[in-house]
């Protein structure tokens, strides 16, 4: 009876997650927002930013979320001494998920196989259209009828893991970037706690 109940509470337990940005963090929050329900399967136990003054820091903490800066400047172009300082601060909190939300460094290819299957990302385009930067105007120059987001693992290749979910749009005639940016936000912050909650609660796997 006691291992009964002991995988039952294993099962309930709420999956540890760390949210990393470099700016505003408008999919953080809307991460922290879905996570205010108890039923959902994931808590967001830390927030960490790279840059010190980064806006999303304020919105975590005045949701009551730990936060923590891992200043990527003060590493100069050591990448790897970067990553370690980052990997301890994750391992300190537990983290059993990463969520990358506009953070603005490229991970190397031995800090994301650490988090195999445990990272995901979330990118203003239908992948594998328009991986990288200027997503909005480069599908507005393309024509493009249908654009989006896509949640996808991490993996060492820049915006190539495996799809986890998408959401589209259509691309209006008289779209601009911005008014393109704003419709495919709210995709984003839709999106992205649907995904998380699949990974957390062992529905999707790398």
């Amino acid at each position: 009876m006691t291992a009964r109940w002991g995988w039952m509470a294993e099962a309930m337990a709420r999956k540890r997650v760390a949210i990393l940005i470099s700016g505003r963090g408008s999919n953080m929050a809307a991460l922290i927002e879905a996570a205010k329900d108890p039923a959902y399967p994931a808590d967001i136990s830390l927030v960490v930013s790279n840059v010190p003054d980064a806006g999303g820091l304020e919105v975590a903490k005045a949701s009551g979320i730990p936060t923590e800066v891992v200043d990527h400047k003060l590493f100069g172009t050591d990448r790897a001494a970067f990553e370690r300082a980052l990997q301890a601060m994750l391992e300190r909190y537990r983290i059993e998920i990463v969520c990358l939300a506009g953070f603005m460094r490229i991970l190397t290819a031995d800090f994301v196989g650490q988090w195999q299957g445990r990272m995901l990302n979330i990118h203003p385009a239908l992948l594998p259209q328009f991986k990288g930067l200027d997503t909005h105007r480069r599908a507005i120059e393309a024509k493009t009828k249908v654009h989006g987001a896509t949640v996808h693992f991490v993996v060492p290749e820049m915006d190539s893991g495996p799809t986890v979910l998408q959401g589209a749009v259509e691309v209006q005639p008289e779209d601009t970037e911005a008014t393109l940016a704003a419709r495919v936000l709210a995709i984003e912050h839709r999106i992205y706690p649907q995904a998380l909650k699949m990974l957390a609660e062992g529905r999707c796997r790398l």
